[in-house]
């Protein structure tokens, strides 16, 4: 397994080895206006040993908001908290990617400041329920965008992207999977529309396309991953031929240059070699490996070419210093699910090191 140890340049970002620190969320932005505390600096430093890191989804205005107690980048004062983190990273030798990710209709409007509603390409309620600050209550029907508020909404991720930027983080992770705005727009199910927006194929890309495109024009395509999960159900969503629409949307996205495509696999092997096939760039592949953790055995697919780096999630979080662990060929932290979201430094900062 030496390639995963091996540097690797993404675009012209030296990494220190081909292993990667998912996206994962908190809940614990305490800070004032949703914003990173020390205690979050902290978590992201002892990690830094990952040759990328992507932050927990970083909403980029009030309104993309869907969880409680997780952090914006679309205030003076929450880049001037980022800024503390992406500091102490860069002072460990990290390189650490801010995940842009509007959740859409995956919220609740008890969640969201100033009378705002949860927003989604179609006014269809997702099925379940979300977590709020009074327990899990059931998801509401969204607003539906109009042509303005997508324009808006895709201003507002090019205004994060740009804070994220002067944050000092190296780069921005869109989030287009999970079931959140870009892959409701994506998923027939979830987008309804009948204008340009929706329908087939070629129309549903077309926000990731222009969001994408938009970014990249902002702050360059070097510095701009798209996270992708075709086929997953997560939050109510359908996708019954994933590679009609993954296949188109990659397409689309090829000529951009981005920085990489991560991709967080669903229970079809195949559909990962095929997307793989069509994307020349950078491809990170947070591996399908339910019920069990994605362990050491992941680190087979960057040998086999399936991958060129590999995302680890769970794991990560219970081992700052993963890296070393997967090298020595552990032993392992287990995390402690009751800790992962909100909460003080139990769970957070104070897994062991092997040192």
């Amino acid at each position: 397994m030496s390639m995963a140890f091996d540097p690797y340049d993404l675009g012209g970002k030296r990494l220190a080895n081909r292993i990667v620190m998912s996206p994962m969320t908190r809940s614990r932005a305490y800070g004032p206006g949703a914003s990173p505390t020390a205690l979050t600096a902290e978590y992201y430093a002892q990690r830094a040993g990952a040759g990328l890191i992507v932050t927990e989804g970083t909403q980029p205005s009030p309104v993309g908001q869907g969880y409680p107690n997780t952090p914006g980048l679309h205030s003076a004062e929450q880049v001037a908290a980022w800024r503390t983190v992406t500091d102490a990273v860069h002072r460990a030798g990290g390189v650490i990617y801010a995940q842009l990710l509007h959740t859409g209709r995956i919220g609740h409007p008890s969640l969201l400041p100033d009378g705002l509603h949860p927003v989604a390409p179609s006014a269809t309620a997702p099925r379940g329920q979300v977590f709020t600050h009074e327990g899990p209550q059931d998801f509401v029907t969204p607003k539906e965008l109009t042509e303005t508020d997508i324009s808006r909404t895709i201003g507002d991720f090019v205004a994060a992207a740009r804070n994220a930027m002067a944050a000092g983080f190296d780069g921005v992770e869109l989030h287009g999977g999970n079931g959140y705005l870009i892959h409701q727009f994506l998923a027939p199910n979830a987008n309804r529309r009948t204008d340009g927006w929706g329908g087939v194929a070629e129309r549903r890309i077309r926000f990731p396309v222009e969001l994408a495109s938009a970014v990249a024009d902002a702050v360059g395509a070097e510095n701009v991953g798209l996270r992708i999960s075709p086929g997953v159900p997560n939050n109510d969503i359908v996708e019954v031929d994933p590679y009609e629409t993954y296949g188109a949307l990659l397409g689309r996205l090829a000529p951009l240059g981005l920085s990489y495509l991560h991709l967080m696999e669903g229970p079809d092997r195949d559909l990962t070699y095929r997307l793989r096939k069509e994307w020349a760039g950078t491809f990170i592949l947070n591996p399908q490996t339910f019920p069990e953790l994605t362990g050491p055995d992941a680190l087979d697919l960057i040998e086999d070419g399936t991958a060129d780096l590999i995302a680890f999630g769970a794991l990560f979080l219970a081992n700052p210093d993963l890296p070393d662990r997967l090298a020595a060929g552990g032993p392992y932290n287990t995390p402690d699910q009751t800790t992962f979201y909100g909460g003080d430094h139990r769970g957070y900062t104070d897994y062991p090191t092997l040192a």
